[in-house]
């Protein structure tokens, strides 16, 4: 019995070793940024984007960080790898949201406070380590009245076409090779946090408010009118994304601290439901890996791992912030890879702990 005790150690000694090794974070801070959204590359395992504004986003600019991970994956620290700053781009106001251009690997897009959209190129290494990243954007689009919270640029059916939700209560969809908005959709009655393209399903987009409402649109009707709208949460509705695997599912996360699955077949009422905590669900993302798995980022200062195979309770609670964590994306190049940015001016880039054991060694 004392023997299979020692064994049974030893093997979780090795276990958590090994765990440790596949956690180990590398981090950013932005001195006097405070982080609002942040984006791997879809074409560069190493790259991220990271939207960050002075002031809580208050008062003052806004800055976008091109981050480099640190090629070195054979330490078993946890600590003190730092993500490299390649370049840094200065806005005039707040940036609140990010999204890179799905057929350029060096254009992204970014969501600013003053009711703008910047158009950014020169985004990849060598022309960072160069100094050849232009300080301006290539296209600065106007239209929105109030701060834009949310970015999402087109998918595969619709590469050259932006979407953007404001706090003037509107979206918008841009064609990124004109200057003016080509439909505006108006259905909500308060402000626009987010909104999504489906990856799934063509011109389908998602998007939530405060007004509690989740709204469906075709992006292909002009006359800006929603297909259906329900409300979501009884409070404020702050964050959407769809399954990468499922073409009807979507979730919403709100100032409830409730995350809701919804089924585009019976959304009458949602399919599930999981509690967050007392806290506001800022940012919602779907894996890329797994039809199971989701997380979420939080007003309470913890990014949250779930996994639907494995109850309604959160699988790993993660408190790397000191304050409200708003970033939240997932590397699609590496699984299971994660990253999270808050108002703590610090960028993390980890795997989850629960997650290490379903890697592929």
């Amino acid at each position: 019995q004392r023997n299979w005790y020692y064994f049974e150690s030893l093997l979780f000694f090795s276990l958590q070793l090994r765990s440790r090794t596949k956690m180990q974070t590398q981090t950013h801070t932005t001195t006097d940024r405070h982080g609002y959204s942040l984006r791997f590359s879809p074409f560069e395992a190493n790259y991220l984007l990271l939207a960050t504004s002075q002031l809580y986003g208050l008062a003052g600019g806004g800055s976008l960080f091109l981050l480099e991970q640190n090629s070195n994956t054979n330490s078993s620290s946890t600590d003190g790898q730092s993500l490299g700053e390649l370049c840094r781009l200065e806005w005039s106001d707040g940036l609140f949201d990010v999204a890179w251009c799905p057929y350029a690997a060096d254009i992204a897009a970014t969501a600013s406070g003053d009711g703008s959209l910047q158009i950014w190129c020169g985004l990849d290494g060598e022309s960072a380590s160069n100094q050849l990243t232009p300080k301006q954007p290539l296209i600065c689009l106007q239209g929105h009245k109030n701060g834009v919270y949310s970015l999402d640029w087109g998918e595969k059916w619709n590469y050259h076409t932006l979407l953007s939700g404001s706090w003037d209560c509107t979206l918008k969809l841009w064609d990124c090779n004109r200057q003016n908005s080509i439909t505006t959709f108006v259905g909500h009655n308060d402000l626009i946090y987010g909104a999504k393209f489906s990856p799934l399903i063509a011109n389908l987009f998602a998007s939530v408010s405060t007004d509690g409402h989740l709204n469906l649109w075709n992006s292909l009707d002009f006359a800006g009118k929603p297909l259906m709208s329900i409300e979501a949460h009884a409070s404020e509705a702050l964050c959407c994304d769809w399954s990468h695997f499922d073409r009807n599912v979507l979730v919403t996360g709100g100032s409830d601290g409730l995350i809701r699955g919804w089924d585009l077949r019976k959304m009458r009422t949602h399919v599930f439901e999981l509690y967050s905590g007392e806290f506001a669900v800022r940012r919602l993302a779907c894996s890329p890996h797994s039809a199971a798995v989701l997380a979420s980022a939080n007003y309470d200062f913890t990014t949250r791992i779930w996994n639907l195979e494995r109850g309604e309770s959160a699988q790993e609670v993660n408190a790397r912030h000191t304050e409200f964590v708003c970033g939240l994306d997932w590397n699609p190049h590496r699984t299971h890879q994660l990253a999270d940015c808050g108002w703590d001016s610090l960028a993390n880039v980890y795997t989850p702990q629960c997650l290490s054991g379903d890697l592929v060694v």
